[in-house]
């Protein structure tokens, strides 16, 4: 695979000057500016460097990925991982540090980039950022690019007000497009054919941010302690096309171009190694901490994440109208709660509640940063049912009860975990759902293999991508308890399920010290004849999950599932007595934590201190749930 690149090398040429001896004036915004009008024979500068820059880093970067690359019509060559000149650069670019604050001089009129066509064979033509064509050499490309039509083309646009490079785009496999961040797309549309941005052959780069169609990966341009403004782009760019021939993904090649323009060097951009471990140690260390943070003791997790549906039958009992200004009122009461933060470490977040603001004005998700709260975010979309819509390429087999259900989400996942881990969301939640049904004889009717494979799988998939987004997965198989069984057949389905699950998690290669299981209590269904009393809910759940949950998982949290208020805790407690356990144990409680707090407002804010305080006791009683054991 062999690469041509078609750009302009310049020198890039360091002073850092002494500010103690430079001639600066000062605006009166107060922005020192260097006096270049003076009448001065000599410079005082701390050292002088330089440095190949433009194609030069293209050539450099896809060196260092093992790809095999030359640029057009130049004498600069890639050996021995350096980069070497027959001759003197092509343009001269002085980058002038004061101040720590870089200030570049670059020709009036850069020179023109002429384009030769090769006499050997290339499989790719990269035009990088560095590239100046005019009329003329733009058709040698088309020319070239018709004579020799296996031949592909990537091409790197600054802006799209080139008229001459827009004439490339037709032939192009690949655009990387420079832009604003706030930039309107509607040009973007009107050149790029919808095809090419749909299929993922648009890649657009900002000072903040690498994106391809839903997907993006946050990214800072501003390393001129280590490489130039421009050169930032440059390195992204080419760090992305190398990974795209290398056969990674999309989600991957922006997370390696990131890692390698915050971690690159003047002529010492990262190797393809380096990058593959730096991405695994980056993503695998800091998931772990998130992780272990989520389930310190002697603290819980808030499960504010119920649906528009959820919230709206809880508002229907009090008669409380289901308004967006009710929604964001009644969510302001629990993460507005005082020392909310010294009894929950992490909160689940609906999609709407994560848009919103607290009564300070401060978004949701940065308040409870604020607190030293992790802000996390329910992103599954609710249960489909096998009669309605089976999910593709997941069932193996048609043994499924109609009535069972699987999690649908999936679609478009990836790029939504990126937006929510851009707003400062660190971790997710996913949960599936199993009921337990008898036939007449008593025997457990459902979950069928096939729904516990189906579902487990989706879980794994889940929790996968989320991994990939430095995202920690919560996963959540529930049993629900809102049926008639008893609890051995409780536990035997939940063993069934954890079984599976985890078998599902290894298989996609998810890293168990950075996932945390959301399990029920193992305790006789809500219809049952005989309820499952704390002592029998404590021993058996612990039972379950000492003989089906590998050692290494980052922590379990308990649902509530139905429960009362009073309920959960007390079993809670009964669990913990059961200890000590091989991975941290806490709730993640929703209507048990809520429902008093929620009944005690009844839709009034003047009821907000008595909501607190409600709200407040069972964080309380849950934390002291905890302490059983000790």
């Amino acid at each position: 695979m062999r690469i041509l690149i078609v750009g302009n090398i310049l020198k890039d040429v360091y002073l850092n000057l002494d500010p103690r001896t430079e001639d600066f004036e000062s605006d009166r915004n107060g922005t020192k500016w260097l006096n270049l009008s003076f009448d001065t024979s000599e410079h005082h500068f701390y050292n002088r460097s330089s440095n190949f820059g433009g194609a030069a880093v293209s050539l450099e970067v896809l060196s260092h990925l093992g790809l095999s690359a030359t640029i057009n019509n130049s004498n600069l060559h890639f050996t021995n991982n350096e980069l070497t000149a027959n001759g003197p650069a092509e343009t001269y670019r002085y980058i002038v540090l004061a101040d720590s604050k870089p200030c570049y001089f670059v020709p009036t009129n850069p020179k023109t980039t002429i384009f030769n066509a090769p006499k050997e064979t290339y499989d790719y033509i990269f035009i990088d950022r560095s590239a100046k064509l005019d009329r003329t050499n733009v058709n040698r490309i088309i020319d070239y690019l018709e004579s020799f039509p296996n031949v592909k083309l990537i091409l790197y646009l600054k802006n799209l007000d080139d008229t001459d490079l827009n004439d490339l785009i037709p032939f192009s496999k690949l655009v990387f497009l420079e832009q604003s961040d706030d930039k309107n797309s509607s040009a973007t549309t009107q050149i790029i054919p919808p095809e090419m941005q749909e299929t993922g052959r648009l890649i657009t780069i900002s000072e903040h941010r690498l994106s391809c169609r839903d997907i993006s990966e946050p990214i800072s341009t501003d390393r001129i302690d280590i490489l130039t403004h421009l050169s930032a782009y440059l390195t992204a760019s080419a760090t992305i096309l190398g990974c795209f021939l290398l056969g990674y993904s999309i989600e991957e090649s922006l997370k390696l171009a990131r890692l390698n323009v915050e971690n690159s060097k003047l002529n010492s951009s990262l190797t393809l190694n380096e990058l593959q471990s730096l991405a695994s140690e980056s993503t695998t260390d800091d998931l772990t901490l998130i992780a272990r943070s989520l389930v310190l003791y002697p603290k819980g997790i808030l499960a504010a994440d119920e649906s528009g549906g959820s919230i709206h039958k809880k508002f229907d009992q009090l008669q409380i109208p289901d308004t967006y200004e009710n929604r964001r009122d009644y969510r302001n009461i629990f993460f507005t709660t005082p020392s909310l933060e010294s009894y929950v470490n992490g909160v689940i977040l609906f999609d709407e509640t994560a848009h919103q603001f607290s009564d300070n004005g401060q978004n949701f998700v940065n308040y409870l940063t604020a607190k030293r709260i992790i802000p996390g975010i329910k992103v599954d979309q609710g249960l489909e049912k096998f009669k309605d819509s089976i999910p593709t390429n997941i069932i193996p087999n048609n043994d499924y009860n109609p009535e069972e259900t699987w999690t649908k989400g999936l679609d478009g996942l990836s790029g939504r975990l990126h937006a929510y881990y851009q707003m400062g969301l660190r971790f997710a939640k996913w949960r599936a759902a199993f009921e337990i049904r008898l036939d007449d004889r008593n025997h457990i009717l459902t979950p069928t293999e096939t729904a516990i494979i189906t579902n487990c799988n989706i879980l794994a998939e889940y929790a996968k991508k989320c991994q990939d987004s430095g995202i920690v997965p919560i996963v959540e198989p529930e049993v629900v308890y809102d049926g008639y069984y008893n609890q051995d057949q409780s536990a035997l389905v939940t063993s069934n399920i954890l079984d599976q699950l985890f078998e599902s998690l290894q298989a996609s290669q998810v890293n168990l010290k950075a996932c945390i299981l959301k399990v029920n209590m193992v305790l006789a269904g809500k219809q049952f004849d005989t309820a499952s009393t704390p002592e029998e809910i404590g021993q058996t759940t612990a039972n379950v999950l000492k003989s089906h949950v590998p050692g290494d998982l980052a922590g379990i949290v308990f649902l509530s599932g139905g429960q009362t208020p009073e309920q959960a805790t007390d079993n809670l407690a009964a669990i913990i007595k059961h200890g000590p356990f091989p991975w941290p144990v806490t709730f993640s409680f929703a209507r048990a934590l809520q429902d008093p707090a929620l009944f005690a407002w009844q839709g009034d804010n003047r009821n907000i201190e008595k909501a607190h305080q409600a709200f407040l006791d069972r964080l309380i009683a849950n934390t002291v749930a905890l302490s059983t054991n000790e």
